[in-house]
Formats: C-alpha cells, sequence, structure tokens
C-alpha cells in the first residue's frame, strides 16, 4: 500500500474512523494470550476504549468466542488450558463469522507454538501480527529469532508477510523499527513508534490486543495500519515524559486513551505522502 495506488481506498480517513467507530461500541476483545503480559494487553484495551477479557478457560474460552467483538490469540508461554482450548477457541470465532487475530510469538524456535500456529493457519486469521523472525518462520521460510526476539530486518519478511496475506486472504502486519502492513498485494510501511518499546516486556502482545480492537470494527488492513498507528503515536508522545521504561509503559496508557481519531488519521495521511513504494 504505497501513495500511488490509494488514494480512493481514503486509508487516512478510515483508520481515524475506525478509531471513533471502537470508542463509540466499546467491542469486547476476547484475549487468548500471554500470561507474562496479559496485564499490559488488557490495560491497552482498555485505553484504546474497547472492553478486554482475558478469558481461556476451556469450556469458558469456546462460548465467549462465538459472541465477542474480536479474538486475540497469542501464542506467548502457551499453558495447558491454553493449548486445550485454543484451536476450540479460534473454530468458535470463525463459525461465527468473528475476527480473529494470530500473535505467533516465538514461532519457528519453540517447536510446540510452532506446530500449534501451523493448525491456526489452517483457520484463516483475520490478520498475523508478529515480528520479522516470526512472520519468515510461519511462511514455512528459515529465520533467526532468537526466543520472543526477531534477528531479522523488517524487509526481509516482506516476501513472506505478503504470501501469508494471500493465502489467509486477511491482512499481515510485521513490527519493527518500520512496521509493514500487506494484504498481499499492497504494502504500507510505517515508520512510527520509539525505541522504548523494545525495552517494555508486551509491547508486542498489547499491539495484538489492539489490533484485534480495531478488527472488531473495520477491515483487515485498517485494522492492522490502526493499531500500529495507535500503539506507534502514544510511544512518541509517551517518550517525551518518561525517565525510564517503567514511566514509560505508565505513560503509554495514558497517550493511547489520550489519542484521538484526527491524531491517527493525520500520521496515518502523512505516513502515506512518504511511503516507500512496495
Amino acid at each position: 500500500m504505497t501513495s500511488a495506488v490509494l488514494p480512493s481506498y481514503d486509508l487516512a480517513a478510515r483508520t481515524g474512523a475506525a478509531l471513533s467507530e471502537l470508542r463509540a461500541r466499546t467491542p469486547l476483545v476476547q484475549c487468548v494470550t500471554n500470561e507474562v503480559t496479559s496485564n499490559l494487553v488488557a490495560n491497552a484495551v482498555l485505553a484504546i476504549g474497547a472492553s478486554p477479557a482475558m478469558a481461556s478457560v476451556p469450556g469458558e474460552a469456546e462460548e465467549l468466542a462465538g459472541s465477542a467483538g474480536a479474538v486475540l490469540v497469542n501464542l506467548g508461554t502457551p499453558g495447558p488450558d491454553q493449548r486445550a482450548c485454543v484451536e476450540a477457541t479460534v473454530a468458535a470465532a470463525v463459525g461465527a463469522g468473528v475476527p480473529w487475530v494470530l500473535d505467533p510469538v516465538a514461532v519457528g524456535v519453540l517447536s510446540v507454538r510452532t506446530r500449534l500456529a501451523a493448525r491456526l493457519l489452517a483457520e484463516r486469521p483475520t490478520v498475523v501480527r508478529g515480528n520479522a523472525s516470526e512472520v519468515r518462520a510461519l511462511a514455512g521460510e528459515a529465520s533467526s529469532g532468537r526466543g520472543v526476539d526477531a534477528r531479522d530486518a523488517v524487509e526481509a519478511a516482506a516476501s513472506a508477510a505478503r504470501a501469508l496475506a494471500g493465502a489467509t486472504g486477511g491482512a499481515v502486519a510485521v513490527s519493527g523499527p518500520v512496521d509493514l502492513v500487506t494484504d498481499g498485494s499492497a504494502t504500507l510501511r510505517l515508520a512510527v513508534g520509539d525505541p522504548f518499546l523494545a525495552r517494555v516486556t508486551g509491547a508486542g502482545c498489547a499491539l495484538g490486543g489492539l489490533t484485534a480492537a480495531f478488527a472488531a470494527v473495520t477491515d483487515p488492513v485498517v485494522a492492522a495500519v490502526g493499531a500500529s498507528t495507535a500503539l506507534g503515536v502514544a510511544a512518541e508522545r509517551a517518550a517525551v515524559v518518561a525517565r525510564g521504561p517503567g514511566s514509560f509503559v505508565v505513560a503509554l496508557l495514558d497517550e493511547l486513551s489520550l489519542l484521538s481519531a484526527d491524531d491517527v488519521a493525520a500520521r496515518v495521511g502523512a505516513e502515506l505522502a512518504v511511503g516507500v513504494p512496495a
């Protein structure tokens, strides 16, 4: 997605409108997620204007998925309950037409979640959100991740991201110093965010939650762009007042809650104006 191919799509205006719609509707976002970062994910979803439900108990998780606005599946620290319910939860969401986001944490490095992610991918996630190493591994390419950390550059995952988006029919978002969002045919790069995000455990997980919140009210591309832009702009503003990672997290949540639709639309428009051709 570059400025050369998107004028009629009006991505900037649609992204701003999606934030307004999200806050008007307060969608329920079910988060089957990383227990290490669940607090930050829940607070980020709340701050952007949605309602988080951190439900991953077998039997209950599947019930909630069918009535949620969107579902996040984050494969970080996949404990027994999560492994027992995640596939049924995704099946329930898909059966009810509920959008869902796959965050393939450490896929390609750790075997249990890599096999699980491969099975989940067949359910065609609305958005796949990960770092470059995770996206390359999910697409079946060699990657050099280390635990949850990417060792591949974002651009090295561009072809893998396009392939995944083509296979799922949704969007793929690759996070890094410059985020990449693709629908399989067009690609947008977003130079938004702050290095503090890499110094906080759970920033990527929070981005997954935000992506699911946006996906509850809009299409996959707008959801991915909106979430990346919202987190990035909030991070830039939070970094101005932060003294370190701890105060940054507090300020980040504040800035997410203070973001306006105009803030998001203006930044997307600015990124489109200087976009790097795909």
